[in-house]
């Protein structure tokens, strides 16, 4: 790749040519007993690497190489290592070409499985250069705007929560409507609204949770009813997939979901805080203890804006990440929500803090370090709880601490201010240039987007290549 080709060398050793592992990296060094071969002798070596070598050992190694470069100093830096491999000799080059060994590469280095560009390499250079944007703070700022003339109510403009796919951005405000954005234009392009049903109080219609697949919306609200949209068919209404029972299950304070499973968060009443469906809404458990100290504040979201009482997130191990502001859960989606691990937290946690991204999951704690009003962030693993980095933030205990997470990068919005940690070594990179206002109320991020929204203001940044 251009952009990495610069940091190549010869890999030439003081004989002329490369040694047997020194030649990929580039290394110089003294030939053994003081002989010289010239330079018809380097080209003769040349030419034997190139009979000797087949082509899939040298796709192999090359791939391996990459591999061991993204998990020893970072994913960036196996653009480099690749740039090394390629220039030992014509036919290393040529397996530049393969785009199986691009695709092997995006799969291990970037997690991505599906191709949304021409080619594989094609794939692997959009996702560097995305990343290495978000590293250098090269990004487009834009505000959203949509008409909100047919809105009754002024506090059903208030946008509660956001959710990206690679091609759109969905809000959720608190008048159930569904707010959908074009990522490539950034213009809003449609409005999906639940079905009318009986109101349990001003917010029972306000949407809790947005998931995106290939071709269908789903959402759901407060009052636990669950709608599902084609995105591209303007002709049919939204349907109701799931008919909620506030009496029967509590308050659905949070949703989330995959192309298999759609998960709930409920507060309200004992022993229900989880739901699981399959992807027919066929719901396949209910149960868990989670929020069964937060009935009474779980009721109070049903009239009023109140803080956040539990998140739930799904991670790509087909388990789940469940909070509330003293513990986090983490339980399995194809065993009846069989408890994997859990972690208590006497202190306290900042609710909308939690994020998951791929295997790892984040939470800021609410204790204080030794130095004044900073508070601690931990990334760990989902499936072991080990620890994959640690830093510290500014935030008072009265305000609110707004996360998420993407592959590389973990941000954290606090009165306004965005800030940025690279997740594998915990380093702080720099903040975003704008500041956003105090009363942030939704928060998030993937690979190449991010977005917030302050009431009725949403902010979309775009790192994109």
């Amino acid at each position: 790749m251009s952009s990495s080709s610069s940091s190549s060398s010869s890999s030439k050793d003081g004989n002329g040519n490369g040694n047997g592992s020194g030649g990929v990296g580039g290394h110089y060094g003294a030939r053994r007993g003081g002989d010289f071969e010239g330079p018809s002798s380097s080209r003769q070596r040349r030419r034997a690497v190139n009979e000797v070598w087949p082509e899939p050992f040298v796709e192999a190694l090359a791939a391996q190489v990459a591999i061991e470069a993204s998990r020893s100093v970072g994913r960036l830096a196996a653009a480099a290592a690749l740039a090394n491999v390629f220039q030992v000799c014509s036919t290393w080059r040529a397996v530049s070409r393969s785009d199986l060994l691009w695709h092997r590469l995006t799969r291990r280095i970037w997690g991505r499985t599906n191709l949304l560009h021409a080619t594989w390499r094609d794939e692997y250079i959009y996702r560097h250069r995305t990343a290495q944007n978000f590293r250098t703070r090269r990004y487009t700022h834009f505000n959203l705007y949509f008409d909100p003339s047919d809105v009754d109510n002024p506090d059903g403009l208030t946008c509660r929560c956001l959710t990206l796919s690679y091609l759109y951005l969905a809000c959720g405000f608190a008048d159930g409507a569904v707010r959908l954005f074009d990522l490539t234009t950034r213009l809003h392009v449609r409005t999906f609204r639940p079905q009318h049903s009986d109101r349990l109080g001003q917010f029972s219609r306000a949407v809790s949770g947005i998931i995106i697949t290939d071709s269908q919306l789903i959402f759901a609200t407060l009052d636990g009813d669950i709608h599902v949209a084609v995105i591209d068919d303007v002709a049919n209404e939204t349907r109701t997939a799931h008919f909620g029972s506030v009496m029967d299950d509590g308050v659905l304070i949070d949703f989330t979901g995959c192309s298999r499973y759609w998960v709930g968060l409920y507060a309200g009443l004992a022993g229900r805080a989880f739901h699981i469906w399959d992807r027919q809404a066929e719901e396949v458990f209910v149960g868990g203890d989670l929020t069964d100290h937060n009935t009474v504040m779980g009721w109070r979201m049903l009239t009023e804006f109140t803080e956040f009482v539990g998140r739930v997130r799904v991670t790509s191990h087909e388990s789940a990440v469940a909070c509330t502001s003293s513990r986090v859960i983490i339980f399995d989606l194809r065993n009846q929500g069989m408890v994997l691990g859990e972690r208590g937290y006497g202190r306290g946690i900042y609710v909308t803090s939690v994020d998951v991204n791929a295997g790892a999951y984040i939470v800021v704690e609410n204790r204080e370090l030794e130095n004044q009003n900073r508070r601690l962030a931990i990334v760990r693993r989902v499936d072991t709880f080990e620890e994959v980095c640690r830093f510290s933030l500014r935030a008072d205990r009265n305000v609110n601490v707004m996360g998420c997470m993407n592959q590389g990068y973990a941000l954290m919005c606090v009165e306004g201010v965005i800030r940025v940690w690279e997740v594998e070594g915990g380093e702080y990179m720099y903040s975003f240039r704008e500041r956003i206002g105090e009363e942030v109320i939704a928060f998030v991020g993937d690979d190449r987007h991010v977005a917030a929204s302050c009431g009725t203001n949403i902010h979309l940044w775009d790192f994109g290549a």
